[in-house]
């Protein structure tokens, strides 16, 4: 939303994002920098890891959206986690990359709570993740890229190779400044846990997941 004493001063409009702290922050995959924000408009704190010295075009950045069950506890039913891990590893393998990490979209937005409601019915009454949240009353998926946009605007940058299977958020970033030179595929191997969860995200969301050709739905 535009700031509108900004616009009444012919200024450009106040970023959403404020960047409140840098930090070196070391990790098994490489060293990052840790950029913290915050959000003024809903007051989430936000983090974003860089490596290397990142340019305005072309570089390796992943927006990876929260996952609290898949990064921190290891749940097999995503592939957030390793998801997150690999996008690390092929930053600093690069030499360069960005990784915008969103808070708030945990359950692709609809809250951890919900998040593990939806997971009962998918295990209860064999629903997929699609129908559990709309038998919640809750969107298939609310997540929205505002933030992401602001922060890669502040870091200075214009183009980026994405690394995504999503084409939601590709279209996203794109509709709001972000030029997407190249999306990267960022595959995970299923396992009998995730399956049914990557084929529904194939089939009903449009995720491009070629690596799932061949095995059964």
């Amino acid at each position: 939303m535009a700031d509108l004493e900004s616009l009444a001063n012919g200024a450009p409009p106040r970023s959403a994002v404020e960047r409140v702290v840098e930090v070196r922050l070391p990790t098994v995959h490489g060293d990052f920098l840790a950029i913290g924000y915050l959000d003024r408009e809903s007051g989430r704190e936000q983090i974003t890891l860089v490596h290397g010295d990142i340019t305005p075009h072309g570089v390796l950045t992943r927006v990876h959206s929260e996952c609290l069950t898949g990064e921190v506890f290891g749940s097999t039913h995503c592939e957030c986690g390793d998801q997150l891990g690999t996008a690390l590893q092929m930053m600093v393998a690069e030499g360069a990359g960005i990784l915008v990490y969103i808070q708030g979209h945990e359950g692709r937005g609809i809250g951890l709570l919900a998040k593990l409601k939806a997971l009962k019915l998918q295990q209860a009454e064999g629903l997929d993740t699609v129908e559990a949240n709309l038998a919640l009353g809750l969107p298939v998926d609310a997540r929205e890229y505002s933030v992401a946009v602001e922060i890669l605007n502040d870091l200075g940058v214009e183009s980026v190779r994405l690394l995504s299977n999503n084409p939601r958020k590709r279209n996203a970033l794109e509709a709001n400044g972000i030029d997407i030179s190249e999306r990267i595929p960022l595959l995970i191997q299923p396992n009998k846990e995730n399956f049914d969860y990557l084929w529904t995200k194939r089939e009903r969301l449009d995720h491009s997941l070629p690596h799932l050709d061949g095995m059964p739905g």
